[in-house]
This record gives C-alpha cells, sequence and structure tokens, in this order.
C-alpha cells in the first residue's frame, strides 16, 4: 500500500512539474536603439510582442528598452543577444561584420519598395547566410523605405552638387556610393546626427523619411533631394531582428512555435511595411517646415547616378568571391528575388 502511495505521488509531483513548465511565463528583454515614441518602438516591435503574448495566452511577454538603456553601444546589439545580456534586439547588418552577405541589398538602386525587398532579404538569407545566423535564432531582416538626401547650405539636384560636401552614410556601401559621387562620407549611428548637423561636422546626410523628423533633420537642413519613387531607390539599410539561441531553445515546444509562427519572412515584411510607411507623414512634416526646400532627382539624372556606382556590384561581387562564396549568383539571386515579390 505504502508502494502504492509513492508511485502516486511520483506521479502526481510528475504531472504538477511538467504542468509548471508548460504554464511558465517568460518575458523576453528586447533591446533597440532608437528612442520610445519611434515606429521600431511602438509597431514594429510592439506589434510583435503584442502577437506572441495574445498567441501564447500572455505567456511570452516583453519588456522593451529603447535608447540603449540596458546599457553598450548600438554596434554590440547583435553581440548582446548572442551573449544572452538581452534575448532580442533589432539593430543594423552594418553594425556586425559577419553578416556582410547582406550587404547586397544596400549597393546603389537595388530596392524597389521596403516590402518586397525584405522579402526578398529573408529569402536571401536563408539560402545564403544560416552559417552567419547559427549563434542566434533569426526573427526577421527587413529594409527600410527609400533613402532621401538632406543638407544645410546647397540643395542637390544634380551630382554635381554634391562635390565637396560632409555626408553622413549609414553603412559601408553606401559610404562607397556616396564618395563616389563627389562627397565626402561620413560614418556614424543615426543618432548622432542632429549634434553633428548643428556643430557643422556634416553639411548633410541620407537618411529616409521615416526617422528624420524625429531627429529634427527638418529644423536642422534646408533643403530634401528624395529620388524619382518611380526608379529603384537611391539605398537602403538591412536590419536584423535576432533572438537569443539558447533562450529560444529552453523554451517549451509550445512556445517555440509561437515564435516561429511570428518570425521569418512575414515579420520581415511586415518590418519593413510598417518602417516605410512612416515615410508619408514624416515627409508632411517637411512639407510644412517653412524652411525647407524639397526637390525630386529625376530619372535622366539617376541613370548617371547609377553609372556613376555600377561598379559597386562588381567590387561586392569580387569580395565575395575572394572569401569562396559564388558573388556573381548572389547577386544575381537577390535581383531576381527582388522582382519576384516586387510583382
Amino acid at each position: 500500500m505504502t508502494a502504492i502511495l509513492k508511485k502516486t505521488a511520483l506521479a502526481a509531483g510528475l504531472i504538477c512539474t511538467a504542468w509548471g513548465v508548460q504554464a511558465q511565463t517568460v518575458t523576453l528583454k528586447v533591446h533597440h536603439f532608437l528612442g520610445p515614441q519611434s515606429i521600431q518602438h511602438t509597431t514594429m516591435l510592439g506589434d510583435w510582442c503584442k502577437n506572441i503574448a495574445r498567441d501564447s495566452k500572455d505567456r511570452l511577454k516583453c519588456d522593451i528598452f529603447p535608447a540603449m538603456q540596458l546599457g553598450g553601444t548600438p554596434p554590440q546589439l547583435f553581440e548582446q543577444v548572442r551573449d544572452g545580456v538581452v534575448d532580442v534586439a533589432w539593430t543594423l547588418q552594418a553594425y556586425t561584420p559577419k553578416l556582410a552577405k547582406l550587404e547586397v541589398f544596400e549597393l546603389p538602386f537595388m530596392m524597389t519598395n521596403a516590402e518586397a525587398t525584405s522579402r526578398a532579404a529573408w529569402d536571401f538569407a536563408q539560402k545564403y547566410a544560416q552559417d552567419d545566423f547559427k549563434d542566434v535564432k533569426m526573427l526577421a531582416i527587413h529594409v527600410h523605405g527609400p533613402g532621401n538626401i538632406y543638407s544645410k547650405s546647397k540643395a542637390v539636384t544634380t551630382m554635381a552638387d554634391l562635390k565637396g560636401m560632409k555626408v553622413r552614410a549609414p553603412t559601408r556601401q553606401v559610404n562607397k556610393m556616396v564618395a563616389m559621387m563627389g562627397a565626402t562620407p561620413v560614418a556614424m549611428p543615426v543618432p548622432q546626427v542632429p549634434e553633428a548637423l548643428s556643430k557643422g561636422v556634416i553639411d548633410g546626410a541620407v537618411i529616409p523619411y521615416e526617422v528624420a523628423p524625429g531627429l529634427k533633420v527638418n529644423e536642422l537642413t534646408n533643403f530634401t533631394a528624395e529620388t524619382d519613387r518611380s526608379y529603384n531607390a537611391l539605398y537602403t539599410t538591412v536590419f536584423v531582428l535576432p533572438m537569443n539561441k539558447a533562450k529560444y531553445d529552453a523554451l517549451p515546444a509550445d512556445l517555440k512555435a509561437v515564435i516561429d509562427k511570428n518570425s521569418g519572412r512575414e515579420l520581415s515584411a511586415f518590418m519593413g511595411k510598417t518602417q516605410a510607411g512612416q515615410d508619408v507623414p514624416s515627409k508632411k512634416v517637411f512639407e510644412a517646415s517653412a524652411n525647407q526646400k524639397i526637390s525630386v532627382i529625376p530619372k535622366a539624372e539617376l541613370e548617371k547616378w547609377k553609372k556613376a556606382t555600377d561598379s559597386l556590384d562588381d567590387a561586392w561581387v569580387a569580395e565575395m568571391t575572394g572569401k569562396g562564396f559564388d558573388g556573381k549568383g548572389m547577386l544575381q539571386t537577390a535581383t531576381d528575388l527582388i522582382k519576384q515579390y516586387t510583382k
């Protein structure tokens, strides 16, 4: 009788333990470098957190920390995820050299629109960049809307207008592009742009509309040059959303399924579309600024810009090939995927 009671108690204990594991609540620390009013904080990451809470019946929750509140610098965000300092981070590919294959989407005039190009970037990564992500669980890869050129003292309407200007650029490829068009590129994280503009460290910056009002670019510059939107974008920037691999692996199967459901190609597309969607209200801020003059670079001029920077594609292919990858095939795949999803 005693043996039966012991077995019953043991079985009950195992059931309770299993139920406790199944019912555990997991709170993810999510870190990023923009402010709490940014679309990235409120909607892109905010909606993702709401969705995993809904799908897990509130067993998965988030604490989102904006503006590097948990310490470190923006270039350290990927490492913070990898090392378990945080559970999830939203960051730039450019801050993580090991993700250089994704630079193909930052080449001049590659992007059509953010939603299509984000889907393409996710698919491209599944084919070519799995080894680069082996230390994390990658949730999304996306791009922002078309980049513009903002300047303080003169309008940019032709490539010649860029000559001699010090222009902030966000990534390695965009820095090269800016230099090839005659300007002096100045690399810096986007939060540093306002101070750099106000102190004259830079004469202008390349940034999408979406983030510019939050940086007071509409107040710190006088001219905006956007490209003809029927032409491929001047440039874009690749962002990644990695999750700590050990954190993901420790989740029970049903919570892993929730994460899986809320990651991948469609999350990438959502983030790209949402970020680019903020371009519309942000442009209105510039249109309402008395000191701003907005000009559109026409296709004929953009053809000259494209011709001047075409060798960047070849250089990227040569760099990838030199590392033992199929650089030519990678460029072609990226181009084909963008066309496929743009249709």
